[in-house]
């Protein structure tokens, strides 16, 4: 049985588009995976000997502590801002989500500066009592790291859950107040388990950036698989090792979404009313009312003022050691980079959600799903998974050149085409999400009618849903700009020689014990999330990011 499939020439050109998109991002997946057929490296053995178990146990203790760290700071929190009115309350609510723009590697420097012996808090209990504590304050292992990245990573558990406890589950609290239950229990009985998506969301972003996370282990000193991958390509010159380290990584991650599926089973959250009215919120009476200050207060100051107060204090101390026209440099190098990548995301996710409204269709739209999916893969695989076929392609090249008698240098390898190519693929997801969320705000109705009056799918774009989407274009650039400003595994592996960027000079300072001189180039990266992060913040106020 034979059969044709009608398409309009200029749908076939979208569709292959996206399809070409698609095969392309996955390129560091496919890397990984075949780069298993040749067998392990020579110093596998001596890696599962040694120190596979190290690698498997830090990772797993480093997710579940971290994780449940970011929901002891990020629920109570996101509960007491959103259900009570408490002095202090609109302060809180907005300091509360600044700590995502402190990557872990300079939250991790600054808090091992300020325990160090010779820092402030030793030096002021050695002033003040004449004890020496530095046994006891001693934070470069395991339980510390996990302590400082919870500190950097729980806003992704506190704005999920507050975006959810503000409008969802009124009816819920309602119900269970009229049949006697009190705040508490309603709290722990009913909202709970019904915020379990929320809960899991967040923390799903959290385990992602735990994974991810080169900077924080490695300056602790505690040996996960990210280090384990680094130090095999580098170190021992063990590509194939670094690509099984890899692969171990994605089985790794592959197997927590799993668990958290069959965990949930066929329980459904569904609420029965789509959009309910705001909580009523409430004074707390009594002892509850230092409880709930403390509960936001702790994190706030400890996620966010703490360390940027350091940070200061550090900068003023190295004011006239600064190299300003190198500090210049590493600016520009990181805004042109993260302006590209943003430019590069924002375009890719636009051409591939217009070809699946051209396409209806399940396996394009199933395609482009999956190809979103790199922001769950650790930034040090997706670097090993690019360099090596940038490096095939190079020594093709070179090849190719060489029996023309034409010497030609790397192309593509350590060049900013192949940090560009990298991002895409990590931050699809971040510009790809709210510009899909842009067009279902916008429908179809206005495309279908102007298809119907023969315009071609590029004018329906750019003069229909490009302006409609600007909003959502911009909010989406942003979020790409901020996490590739904090990205550190990708580019360090993936750079350019001499080619530094706000993030990898402040990592090489903080490594090379320099920690006030790191102090500089981090202010800068925290100051510039901080303004992105702020109106993210009015959005879920004003209840536009539900």
């Amino acid at each position: 049985m034979s059969f044709t499939i009608r398409l309009r020439r200029p749908l076939n050109i979208w569709v292959l588009l996206a399809v070409l998109i698609v095969l392309l991002l996955g390129t560091p997946i496919y890397t990984v995976l075949f780069g298993l057929l040749p067998g392990p490296g020579p110093n596998w053995s001596h890696m599962v000997k040694y120190l596979l178990a190290d690698y498997v146990v830090n990772s797993i203790l480093l997710v579940v502590g971290t994780g449940l760290l970011t929901l002891l700071w990020g629920v109570p929190s996101a509960w007491f801002v959103s259900t009570l009115e408490f002095r202090g309350r609109r302060f809180w609510e907005w300091i509360l989500i600044l700590p995502l723009s402190i990557p872990t590697y300079i939250m991790a420097f600054t808090y091992a500066g300020i325990f160090d012996y010779t820092g402030p808090l030793q030096s002021i209990i050695r002033n003040s009592t004449g004890l020496n504590l530095a046994s006891y304050l001693d934070i470069m292992n395991l339980p510390g790291v996990m302590v400082v990245m919870s500190l950097a990573l729980f806003p992704y558990v506190y704005v999920i859950c507050r975006a959810a406890f503000l409008t969802r589950y009124r009816s819920l609290i309602e119900a269970s107040q009229v049949l006697g239950a009190s705040s508490s229990r309603s709290f722990f009985k009913v909202i709970l388990p019904v915020a379990r998506p929320a809960l899991v969301a967040g923390v799903t972003l959290v385990v992602m950036e735990v994974l991810n996370d080169y900077g924080a282990v490695k300056y602790f000193g505690v040996p996960t698989f990210t280090t384990g991958i680094f130090r095999s390509w580098f170190s021992y010159e063990d590509p194939q090792g670094a690509i099984y380290l890899s692969s171990l990584l994605l089985l790794f991650v592959f197997l927590a979404i799993l668990f958290e599926k069959y965990q949930r089973g066929g329980a459904r959250y569904d609420s029965q009313v789509p959009v309910e009215r705001p909580l009523p919120r409430k004074k707390p009476s009594g002892w509850m009312s230092p409880v709930v200050v403390c509960s936001c207060a702790i994190p706030a100051v400890l996620g966010f003022i703490v360390p940027v107060l350091q940070l200061i204090w550090w900068s003023i101390q190295s004011f006239d050691s600064i190299g300003y026209s190198k500090l210049g440099s590493m600016v520009s190098n990181s805004f042109l980079l993260a302006c590209a990548a943003a430019a590069f995301c924002v375009g890719i996710a636009v051409i591939l959600i217009f070809a699946t409204r051209l396409r209806n269709s399940r396996w394009l739209q199933s395609a482009v799903r999956l190809s979103t999916m790199g922001y769950a893969v650790p930034g040090a695989v997706i670097a090993v998974g690019v360099l090596i076929p940038l490096l095939f392609l190079d020594k093709l090249w070179i090849h190719l050149m060489s029996g023309w008698n034409i010497q030609v240098g790397l192309l593509l390898t350590g060049t900013v085409f192949g940090l560009l190519f990298a991002y895409s693929v990590r931050f699809l997801a971040v510009a790809f999400n709210p510009i899909e969320s842009g067009f279902q705000r916008v429908g179809k109705s206005l495309h279908e009618v102007a298809a119907t009056l023969g315009v071609k799918p590029w004018r329906i774009l750019h003069r229909i849903n490009i302006p409609l989407l600007r909003g959502a274009l911009l909010s989406a650039g942003l979020l790409v700009f901020i996490d590739v400003l904090k990205e550190l595994p990708l580019t360090l592996i993936l750079r350019p020689f001499n080619f530094n960027t706000l993030a990898t000079r402040a990592f090489e300072l903080a490594t090379d014990e320099l920690v006030a001189a790191a102090a500089v180039p981090s202010l800068v990266i925290i100051l510039t999330g901080v303004v992105p992060i702020h109106l993210l913040n009015i959005l879920i106020t004003k209840q536009k990011w539900l």
